[in-house]
C-alpha cells in the first residue's frame, strides 16, 4: 500500500458532516481575528523585543519587525489560500493530506503537535514566573516549594487545568474568555505605547543602525546548523544584525497559523479565514513596531534589560509602578496563548483521529459541547504535567522547528495543489505562484538552518517516534487502507 496515497478535498469537506465528528459552525471573521491576536501577541512582546535590540539590532530592531513579518506574511498568505479552499480543522496536517500524501501529511501533524503542546507548556511556565512577580508587588508571597522552577510549579498546572475546563465547554465559550483578556493584553501595550511616548528621546535613535561587530561563534551542539555546515561567523548589528534580530522576532509572530486549526468552525470559512489570518498578522505588527519604536527610544540601546525591557524602562525613568501593570498585561496574554494552543492542538489530534491515523475513538464529538472531549481533557492533563514537572530551557527551540518544518511544506503544498487541482474553487489566492511560495518555503528553510545542531537532533529523535507511530499503526489503520476499505474500524489496540 502506498505511502504517498492522497485523500481528495472533496472526501475531507465530507467527513466534517459525520455527526459523530461534527463540529460546531459558530465562528466569525471577529472571532479569528481575536483567536489570533490572543496566541501571537505574548511572552515575545515583552521579552524578545528588548533582547533583540540589546543584542543584534539596537534602534534598527523596528526594521527586523518589518522583514519578520513579510518573512511571516508569505506563509500567511500560503495559509490562507489553503484555509479557504479546504475548510477542515487540522491547519498544515489536512492541507498536505491532499497535496503531498499521506506521510507527509503525518508528519507535519507530528510537527504541529510538537509546536502546540511543547508550545502551551513552555508559555505556562513563563505565565508562572509573571504571576509569580504579579502576586510578589500586590503584597503576596507564593511558596517557593511550588513556585515556577521548583519540582512541582502548582500555579502552572492550575492554570492549564483551568483553560482546560473553559476550552470542554466549547469553542464560543472559548472565545468570549479569550476576547475579554485579549482586551486585557491590548489595552496594556496600548498604554505602554501612549505613556512611554512622552519619555522618548531622540538621542537615542542615533545611531540608528550600529556598526556592525563581530561576536563570539557556538561551538559544539549549541552552534547553528549553518554556522557548522558552511562556516558563517555570526554577527552583531549593522545590516548584518537587523537579519539576524528579524529571525529572533520572527518567533514573535508564530501562532497565527493555529487559526487554520479552527476552520472547520468558521461560519463562513471562504471569507472568514483569510481575514482571520491576515488581519491578526497585521494588527500585531503594527503593535510590535510601536512597542519597538517606543522602547528603543526611552533606553540607550546597549543598556536595556533583555529579560525584563518594558518594566525596567518605565523604572529607569522613575515609573515602576508601570512594571504591576504591565506584570498583569503579561499574566493576561500568556493566558491567551495558552488556551489557543490547546484548541489548536486538540485540533489537530481531532483530525488525525477521524482520519484513523490514531484512534477514532478519540476525535468523537461531545454532543452537548460539540468539542472532542478525550482529546481535551487528555492533552489538556499531559500539557499540565509537563509544564509543573520538567525544567523545559532550551526546549523552546523544540516549538520554532516544529512550525517552520510545517510553514515549509506548506508553501510547496500550494504549489503542487495548484497544478493538481486547478479546477478548485479557490476563495483566497497567493498572488505570484509559484515564486511567492518558493521564496516563503526558502526563508523558512533558511530560518530553520539558523537553529543549532541540538535542536535538530532532538528534532530528529522526536520524528523518528513520529515514523514508528505511523508505520505500526496509521499506515495499517487509517480511512485510505484496505482494512477500512473493507468497513473494519480500528480499535485501540489495532496494530
Amino acid at each position: 500500500m502506498s505511502i504517498m496515497r492522497t485523500k481528495s478535498i472533496e472526501q475531507s469537506i465530507r467527513e466534517t458532516d459525520e455527526p459523530e465528528y461534527q463540529l460546531k459552525k459558530r465562528l466569525s471573521a471577529l472571532d479569528l481575528t481575536v483567536f489570533g491576536v490572543g496566541v501571537i501577541i505574548g511572552a515575545g512582546i515583552f521579552t524578545v523585543t528588548g533582547r533583540a535590540a540589546q543584542e543584534y539590532a539596537g534602534p534598527s530592531i523596528i526594521i527586523s519587525f518589518v522583514i519578520g513579518a513579510v518573512c511571516c506574511g508569505l506563509a500567511a498568505l500560503c495559509y490562507a489560500e489553503f484555509a479557504s479552499t479546504v475548510p477542515v480543522s487540522g491547519s498544515a496536517y489536512t492541507f498536505s493530506y491532499a497535496a503531498l500524501g499521506e506521510l507527509v501529511a503525518w508528519i507535519i501533524g507530528w510537527d504541529l503537535l510538537l509546536e502546540l503542546m511543547l508550545g502551551a507548556s513552555v508559555v505556562a511556565q513563563g505565565w508562572s514566573q509573571y504571576a509569580d512577580l504579579f502576586l510578589g508587588q500586590l503584597g503576596f508571597d507564593w511558596p517557593d516549594a511550588l513556585a515556577s522552577g521548583s519540582h512541582f510549579d502548582l500555579l502552572a498546572f492550575l492554570l492549564v487545568a483551568t483553560i482546560t475546563l473553559i476550552v470542554s465547554l466549547g469553542i464560543k465559550e472559548s472565545m468570549r474568555v479569550n476576547l475579554v483578556l485579549v482586551a486585557v493584553k491590548v489595552f496594556i501595550v496600548l498604554f505602554v505605547i501612549v505613556a512611554g511616548l512622552g519619555f522618548v528621546k531622540a538621542s537615542n535613535y542615533t545611531p540608528f543602525i550600529p556598526p556592525s561587530q563581530p561576536t563570539k561563534a557556538e561551538e559544539g551542539l549549541t552552534a547553528p546548523l549553518i554556522q557548522v555546515l558552511f562556516g558563517i561567523e555570526p554577527v552583531t548589528f549593522g545590516i548584518l544584525g537587523i537579519v539576524t534580530g528579524a529571525s529572533i522576532v520572527f518567533f514573535a509572530y508564530i501562532g497565527f497559523d493555529v487559526v487554520a486549526t479552527t476552520a472547520e468552525e468558521a461560519k463562513n470559512p471562504q471569507r472568514d479565514l483569510p481575514i482571520g489570518i491576515i488581519a491578526s498578522l497585521v494588527i500585531c505588527t503594527v503593535l510590535y513596531m510601536a512597542v519597538a519604536a517606543v522602547i528603543t527610544g526611552m533606553v540607550p540601546y546597549d543598556q536595556i534589560d533583555p529579560k525584563a525591557a518594558l518594566a525596567s524602562a518605565f523604572e529607569s525613568v522613575g515609573k515602576g509602578g508601570y512594571a504591576t501593570l504591565i506584570a498583569a498585561g503579561a499574566v493576561a496574554g500568556l493566558t491567551t496563548v495558552i488556551m489557543t494552543l490547546l484548541i489548536g492542538a486538540t485540533r489537530v489530534v481531532f483530525a488525525m483521529s477521524r482520519d484513523w491515523l490514531l484512534p477514532p475513538v478519540l476525535g468523537k464529538t461531545n454532543v452537548g459541547t460539540g468539542t472532542p472531549l478525550r482529546i481535551t481533557i487528555s492533552l489538556g492533563l499531559f500539557i499540565a504535567l509537563v509544564a509543573s514537572l520538567t525544567p523545559i530551557g532550551k526546549l523552546e527551540e523544540m516549538v520554532n522547528i516544529g512550525t517552520l518544518a510545517a510553514f515549509t511544506l506548506v508553501s510547496v503544498a500550494v504549489i503542487i495543489l495548484r497544478r493538481r487541482r486547478p479546477d478548485l474553487q479557490r476563495a483566497f489566492k497567493v498572488p505570484f505562484v509559484p515564486v511567492l511560495p518558493i521564496v516563503s518555503a526558502l526563508v523558512c528553510f533558511y530560518l530553520m538552518l539558523n537553529l543549532s545542531v541540538e535542536t535538530w537532533l532532538r528534532f530528529i529523535v522526536w520524528m523518528a517516534i513520529g515514523f514508528v507511530l505511523y508505520f505500526f499503526y496509521g499506515h495499517r489503520n487509517s480511512r485510505l487502507s484496505g482494512r477500512a476499505k473493507e468497513g473494519e474500524v480500528p480499535s485501540m489496540t489495532s496494530t
